[in-house]
C-alpha cells in the first residue's frame, strides 16, 4: 500500500473514497450485528489512514467522510425491543495510537480553547472496557429506564434485562437529582465467559467467541431471566441527561456516582503527556491479570465547562480520546480469495483463511482492500500470513511469512453478472460496468435502502430483500411500498405461504412498511445510496434545506454553487448529487418512492434560539473564541453556517482583519456584527457553559 506521504492527489483522492466504503460496511457489522467483520487493530488502521490522508490533503476530504459517523441505527423491533431516542447523543471516540497523537490530542484542545502554555489541563484517564455503552435513566434516584447506544441518537430499551446486573442498583443511595442519565459499559468477565461457553457446549449450540460478543447477545435476550443468568457486569464512566451536577470536573462526578452506589471505572487524573504515557504503559502491562478485557485508555478533559466549550464533531467529543493498546498477532493460511460485489460495483478481495486463535477469538476472514494491497504485500492462494487483532473477530494481514505457489490475478469480469470490470485510471479499484442490470448491486443498493441509518424497516433486513428480488417482486425502492399488491399481481402465493412467512409475520411486515413511510429526510437522502454521500453530508443537506420541497427544488444542475456554499459540501459531493437527480432513470425511481412518502422536515437543532433557521458566515479572525467553537455554538442555537456570502446570508459575524466576505455583504447589505456582538448574540461561552452544567 503506498505510504500517505508518497500519494499524490489523484491517489488521495481514490484511496478516501475506498476507505470511506470499507469503515462504512464495518460499522454496520460491528454496531449493528455485533458480529464484527474486521479487527480493532484492522478496523482502527483503516480510520488511521483515513485521517492522515485527510490531514495532507484537507480538500479532498469526502462529505460522508468516516469522521462524520459515528455506530449504526438500532436493530429493528421485530425482535420485541421497541426505541428510544437519547436526549444527548451517545458519541463513540476518536483514537490515538501513539505519544504523537496523545500530544496532538492536547495540543487541539489548546488550540480550541486559546489556552496559554501556563494554564494546567488536568486529564482524567481511565481504563477502556471491551462491552456495550448502556445509557441507565433515573428519576427522583429510581431506575427507570435504560436504553443501548444504538446509532448515538436512538437505541433499544433494554429495562427489564439491564435490572437482572447486580452491579446497577435499583435507586440511588442518598440524596439524588430529581434526573440523572448514568452511562457507562455493560461487559462480561473472563469466569463468565467461559461458563456460558461451558453451557453452550453442554447444549449443543456455538460457543460465542469472545466476551464482547456473550455480553451483546446476553443483553439483547428476550427473556431477562436468560440474561440474568449470564453474569454481566457494569461499570459507569459518564451521564447524558441531568436536571443537575454534583461537581464541576470529572473526577468529581465519577465520585459522586460511586457515592450513589454505582461501580466506576478506575481513573487516574494526568497533568501532562508523561504523566498520561506512564499510565498507558503501566496499565497495558497488566492488562492479560485482568479479570475482563481492556483495550486501551479513555482520556478525557476533567473541567466540565471546557467539556462543554469544546463540544462535539459529528462522530465524537473533542474532549475525549481513546489511546489504543498494541495489537495481538498469530500466523495463518490464506486458503482461498474470493471476490464480493458491492452496492456502488466495487470489487473487494477477501481472504479465507484457515481459522486461528488470536488472543482468545477465532478468527477466518480478512478483506484485502483492493489489488494493490494484495501487489504489495504478494498476498496468494497458499501463503502463510502473519495476522493481527485487538480485541475483536477478523485480522488485518500484515505481511507474507511465506509465500504462496501462484501470484493472484484480478479479474476483470464482475463474478456476479458478467459484466467487464474496469480500473480507472487513478483510482485503486475495480468496478462492475453492470450499473443496475447488475444483480449484486441491484440487491446491494435495496439493502442499503432499508438498512438500519436508512429506512430501517422492521422485519426487512437482507435475506428477505434478496428473496423479494429473486422473486423479481422487489426491483427498486418504490417497489417496497407497493409490496403487497406486487406480490399479488404476479399471480403466486401471498407472502404468508411463502417458505419462512407467516399470517402474523407477513402482516407485520406490511404494517412495518406503512409505518416507514413517515421518514426523515436525512434518512431519505442517505437511503438514495448516492456515491460520496453518507450519513454526515446527508444530515448537512437536510439542516439546509430543511424541506423536500426545497431539497427537490435545489436538485438541478444550475444549483451546483447553491450545494457549493453549504459548509461541508465540496464538490466532489455536490456534482454527485446533481449527475443522480439529471439520470432520466434515477427521476423515474424517485418520484416512484417519494409519491408514497411522507417526508417529515428536518428538526431545528434549537427552535426557541432568534438564530433557528439563519444563515450565518464568519470570516475573518476571531480573538476571544476560536472558528471552531463559534460554529459548533451557531449550528447548537439552530442556525446554518455557509462558507460564503450571498442573498440568502442572514447574518456576518466578521472578526479582525475580514476581507472580501465583509464587503460583499455590505455590498448586499447584510447585516454584520462583530465578535463581541456575535457572544452576546450566541450567550457567550463561558458563562453559557457554566450555567448549562450546573
Amino acid at each position: 500500500m503506498t505510504a500517505v506521504a508518497d500519494l499524490d492527489e489523484a491517489q488521495a483522492k481514490a484511496e478516501l473514497a475506498r476507505l470511506a466504503f470499507e469503515i462504512r460496511f464495518h460499522d454496520t457489522a460491528y454496531y449493528q450485528n455485533d458480529a464484527p467483520a474486521i479487527s480493532d487493530a484492522e478496523y482502527d488502521a483503516l480510520r488511521q489512514r483515513n485521517s492522515a490522508i485527510e490531514a495532507r490533503f484537507p480538500n479532498l476530504k469526502r462529505a460522508d467522510s468516516p469522521s462524520e459517523r459515528i455506530g449504526a441505527s438500532p436493530t429493528d423491533g421485530a425482535d420485541g425491543f421497541s426505541k428510544v431516542r437519547h436526549s444527548r447523543p451517545m458519541l463513540s471516540l476518536g483514537n490515538a495510537f501513539n505519544e504523537a497523537d496523545v500530544a496532538d490530542f492536547l495540543a487541539g484542545i489548546r488550540r480550541f480553547l486559546k489556552l496559554d502554555d501556563d494554564t494546567a489541563v488536568a486529564i482524567v484517564a481511565e481504563p477502556k472496557i471491551d462491552g456495550l455503552s448502556a445509557a441507565l435513566r433515573y428519576e427522583n434516584g429510581v431506575f427507570v429506564q435504560g436504553a443501548t447506544r444504538g446509532d448515538g441518537e436512538v437505541g433499544e430499551d433494554i429495562t427489564a434485562n439491564l435490572r437482572t446486573i447486580a452491579d446497577l442498583p435499583k435507586r440511588f443511595l442518598g440524596d439524588a437529582p430529581e434526573v440523572f442519565e448514568v452511562r457507562g459499559e455493560v461487559f462480561m468477565n473472563h469466569g463468565a465467559f467461559a461458563e456460558l461457553n461451558r453451557k453452550q457446549e453442554a447444549a449443543e449450540r456455538p460457543a460465542y467467541a469472545n466476551p464482547r460478543n456473550a455480553a451483546a447477545g446476553s443483553l439483547r435476550q428476550l427473556d431477562p431471566g436468560v440474561t440474568a443468568s449470564r453474569q454481566l457486569s457494569f461499570r459507569a464512566y459518564a451521564w447524558g441527561e441531568v436536571s443537575a451536577l454534583p461537581s464541576h470536573t470529572q473526577a468529581g462526578v465519577l465520585a459522586a456516582m460511586q457515592a450513589w452506589g454505582f461501580k466506576v471505572q478506575e481513573h487516574e487524573v494526568c497533568r501532562n503527556v508523561a504523566e498520561m504515557m506512564a499510565y498507558h504503559g503501566a496499565t497495558e502491562a497488566g492488562r492479560s491479570a485482568r479479570p475482563y478485557d481492556i483495550d486501551g485508555i479513555v482520556y478525557k478533559v476533567d473541567r466540565l465547562d471546557w467539556q462543554d466549550r469544546l463540544g462535539a464533531a459529528s462522530r465524537s467529543p473533542r474532549w475525549a480520546i481513546a489511546h489504543k493498546f498494541a495489537a495481538e498477532q498469530a500466523q495463518t493460511l490464506v486458503e482461498d480469495i474470493d471476490i464480493q460485489v458491492g452496492r456502488t460495483g466495487k470489487l473487494t478481495p477477501v481472504a479465507r483463511l484457515k481459522p486461528v486463535t488470536v488472543g482468545g477469538v477465532v478468527v477466518s476472514n480478512a478483506t484485502l482492500h483492493n489489488e494493490d494491497y494484495i501487489a504489495e504485500k504478494e498476498i496468494r492462494k497458499g501463503a502463510m500470513v502473519l495476522v493481527q487483532r485487538a480485541g475483536d473477530v477478523i485480522p488485518q494481514v500484515l505481511s507474507v511469512v511465506e509465500p504462496g505457489p501462484a501470484a493472484f490475478v484480478f479479474p476483470s469480469i464482475c463474478p456476479a453478472c458478467g459484466a467487464n470490470a474496469v480500473r480507472e485510471e487513478g483510482e485503486v479499484d475495480w468496478r462492475c460496468g453492470g450499473g443496475l442490470n447488475c444483480a449484486a448491486q441491484s440487491v446491494e443498493r435495496l439493502r442499503h435502502f432499508v438498512s438500519r441509518n436508512a429506512f430501517d424497516i422492521e422485519g426487512l433486513g437482507e435475506k428477505q430483500i434478496s428473496a423479494f428480488h429473486d422473486a423479481g417482486v422487489v426491483m427498486q425502492p418504490g417497489h417496497i411500498f407497493q409490496l403487497r399488491d406486487r406480490i399479488n399481481k404476479t399471480g403466486g402465493k401471498p407472502l404468508q405461504e411463502w417458505e419462512g412467512w407467516g399470517e402474523t409475520s407477513a402482516n407485520n411486515l406490511f404494517a412495518a412498511i406503512d409505518d416507514r413511510r413517515r421518514i426523515s429526510l436525512e434518512r431519505l437522502i442517505f437511503a438514495l445510496g448516492i456515491r460520496h454521500v453518507g450519513q454526515g453530508n446527508a444530515k448537512l443537506l437536510a439542516r439546509n434545506y430543511e424541506t423536500l420541497a426545497k431539497f427537490q427544488a435545489a436538485m438541478t444542475p444550475d444549483s451546483l454553487q447553491e450545494l457549493l456554499d453549504i459548509d461541508g459540501i465540496g464538490e466532489k459531493v455536490a456534482k454527485a448529487l446533481l449527475a443522480f437527480f439529471d439520470d432520466s432513470h434515477n427521476k423515474v425511481v424517485w418520484d416512484a418512492l417519494v409519491g408514497g412518502l411522507d417526508v417529515q422536515d428536518m428538526e431545528r437543532a434549537d427552535t426557541t434560539s432568534e438564530l433557528a433557521g439563519k444563515t450565518l458566515v464568519f470570516t475573518g479572525t476571531l480573538e476571544q473564541t476560536s472558528r471552531a467553537e463559534a460554529k459548533a455554538r451557531a449550528e447548537a442555537l439552530g442556525a446554518k453556517v455557509s462558507g460564503s456570502v450571498s442573498a440568502k446570508t442572514d447574518l456576518v459575524i466578521a472578526g479582525a482583519a475580514a476581507g472580501s466576505k465583509l464587503k460583499k455583504a455590505q455590498a448586499l447589505d447584510v447585516k454584520v456584527i462583530d465578535e463581541a456582538e456575535w457572544l452576546a448574540l450566541a450567550g457567550g461561552h463561558i458563562e453559557l457553559q457554566e450555567e448549562e452544567t450546573s
